[in-house]
């Protein structure tokens, strides 16, 4: 089954793994801007990265037949340095309007602290202020509930956010109704340790349904799998999940997500 992974750091993957994803079945990928596996000391390193994801990684990803779209942010990681996130914002309107930029992501919390709740919403009120998709990183800590709620309530206090335009990334158990029910859309992360299993992100679903929902592999600097997204389709096979089941969740979900930016130029395979 042919998808969509609509979170996955390919710049932290060797050439290799963009042909694994073209032999899975892989369309097209979304890559958020995210921390580089150490923390960068000046915007001028940001203006790289986000040549790199606008530029060389949409290059890479064509030479398999694969579409490659990103988001621009500085990520909540790094955002405790609050005077260097606000020049690396500074920096975004510069590559805002180019081919495949989605909108701004991954925007949120870490470790929840006072300084990333200012740049966070410093992002959200950039992304309203343009009218772009943002695309949301909740904590992976313990405090992932209480990070989740005070994201929810930064969005729900900008009028300008409108819920169907926001993705809310690495939701379980215990937070993916707080998002669905606030009219957003959620990601699940299929990690093969920690963060949500296949089996895991099947459970979720059949529990929650399948609207506004989607899964993805992020792929990044720890251990990941590239391909988690076709391993979540065996599993909802192997339970007797209808096809078009699962392809709502792993392509339909993803296109109708995207395809609200102007900038999601996506032409499906034949």
């Amino acid at each position: 089954m042919n998808y969509i992974d609509p979170h996955i750091h390919m710049v932290s993957r060797i050439t290799d793994d963009y042909e694994r994803l073209a032999r899975s079945g892989c369309e097209a990928i979304s890559e958020p801007a995210f921390w580089a596996g150490f923390d960068r000391g000046s915007a001028e390193a940001f203006r790289d990265y986000f040549k790199q994801l606008t530029e060389f990684e949409r290059n890479r990803a064509a030479q398999f037949g694969i579409q490659h779209f990103c988001w621009l942010c500085i990520n909540a990681k790094e955002a405790e340095n609050v005077s260097l996130s606000r020049e690396v914002i500074a920096l975004i309107p510069e590559f805002l309007d180019t081919p495949g930029v989605l909108g701004i992501g991954e925007i949120g919390l870490n470790k929840n602290t006072p300084n990333e709740a200012t740049i966070f919403t410093e992002q959200v009120d950039f992304a309203a202020s343009h009218e772009e998709l943002i695309l949301i990183h909740t904590p992976h800590l313990e405090d992932k509930y209480m990070g989740t709620r005070m994201i929810l309530d930064v969005l729900a206090s900008d009028s300008r956010v409108t819920p169907g335009r926001v993705l809310i990334d690495h939701v379980e158990e215990h937070t993916v109704k707080l998002a669905l029910d606030g009219g957003y859309w959620c990601g699940m992360t299929l990690y093969p340790l920690t963060k949500c299993t296949p089996a895991r992100a099947v459970d979720i679903i059949e529990r929650v349904g399948v609207e506004r929902i989607m899964v993805n592999s992020a792929g990044d600097w720890g251990v990941s799998d590239p391909t988690a997204v076709p391993k979540f389709v065996v599993e909802m096979r192997s339970r007797g999940h209808a096809e078009s089941t699962i392809r709502k969740i792993v392509y339909d979900n993803p296109l109708s997500f995207f395809s609200q930016s102007k900038r999601f130029d996506f032409t499906p395979r034949d």
